[in-house]
């Protein structure tokens, strides 16, 4: 009888904080979400679908005394692993036979989809709370950010109620039809995960492979050889840098703007005379819309998760400055 009504106890302790969980408000959960994804332990499969394309990847992140670590194996097709060592990140190519070395991207992975000043994102975004629901066996409790104008896309997030971890991530468009989406199948949250999991399956074989670094120098672009002269209200210029994909390329000029949630990338690579014309013009890769244009010998190329009207908008303002 003691032991029954122990675990009753217990059980409505359970409750409590489950429902302590979802009463929430829901920037405290972006919060959560943030922190989940930096510093809990988990592996998992999650599948992403655009369209008719979809692509399985197998997950595994360790945070410990020497850091944060994580792999990202792609399951589909050509097969690709990502390395990273806190901010170094290794990029296993077997096919090709190359090792890509580069400090860590500024564009976000899932889970860690959110920028760690959530509070940030209520200037652009309606941020509010929907329904509790089920993804990966877990209930889940979903976040939705209606953006405030037309210049970016809307974003629904179903955050596990215990740990706070991002389960599924979806993107849609004004008509909340779906452009993008991350979904876990399955995951482990928390628990023993075997640290072998992090290491690289072609180390062996890389040793053979060649190695391309992807340098970048920062760079002061407000008093380069570009000026911006169209603004995307809310897109701040978050860095700006050289870019050197091989040694002997020539170097590129790299731009990142971001609201905090949806990033625009914008390259700008001189040309020569060798290469062929350039392809102007809008198109999509997955959910990502793409610009490109030349002007004053040099390609431009403008990318981000935003509706295609937004980087035309931004690309047509890039204008070379003259020289006295």
């Amino acid at each position: 009888m003691k032991r029954t009504l122990a675990l009753l106890a217990l059980g409505g302790c359970l409750v409590t904080a489950a429902q302590a969980e979802t009463q929430l408000d829901p920037v405290s959960w972006l919060g959560r979400i943030v922190a989940a994804a930096q510093k809990l332990n988990y592996t998992g499969t999650f599948i992403y679908q655009s369209g008719n394309h979809s692509e399985t990847s197998r997950i595994t992140h360790i945070v410990d005394g020497s850091g944060e670590r994580e792999k990202l194996e792609v399951l589909d097709g050509s097969p690709r692993e990502i390395i990273r060592n806190n901010e170094e990140v290794k990029c296993y190519l077997p096919q090709d036979k190359v090792v890509i070395i580069e400090r860590r991207s500024q564009r976000k992975t899932f889970p860690a989809l959110l920028p760690s000043a959530v509070t940030t994102l209520a200037e652009h975004y309606n941020i509010k709370k929907g329904e509790v629901s089920r993804v990966a066996g877990l209930d889940s409790q979903l976040i939705i950010l209606e953006p405030k104008d037309k210049i970016r896309y809307g974003h629904m997030l179903w955050a596990d109620v215990t740990s706070g971890l991002l389960l599924k991530a979806r993107m849609v468009d004004d008509k909340n039809e779906p452009i993008e989406q991350f979904a876990f199948t399955q995951v482990q949250i928390g628990g023993h995960i075997d640290k072998a999991a992090l290491k690289p399956k072609f180390a062996a074989q890389a040793a053979d492979w060649r190695v391309q670094n992807a340098y970048t120098t920062e760079a002061n672009m407000d008093d380069g050889e570009w000026r911006f002269r169209t603004e995307i209200p809310g897109f701040k210029k978050s860095i700006g840098m050289k870019r050197r994909v091989q040694n002997e390329a020539p170097e590129m000029t790299h731009v990142v703007f971001s609201d905090g949630l949806a990033a625009i990338s914008v390259f700008i690579e001189p040309l020569s005379g060798k290469q062929a014309a350039q392809q102007s013009g809008l198109f999509s890769v997955g959910g990502i819309n793409v610009y490109k244009r030349v002007t004053d010998d040099h390609a431009l190329t403008v990318l981000g998760e935003v509706p295609a009207a937004t980087l035309k908008r931004l690309g047509d303002g890039i204008e070379y400055r003259k020289k006295q």
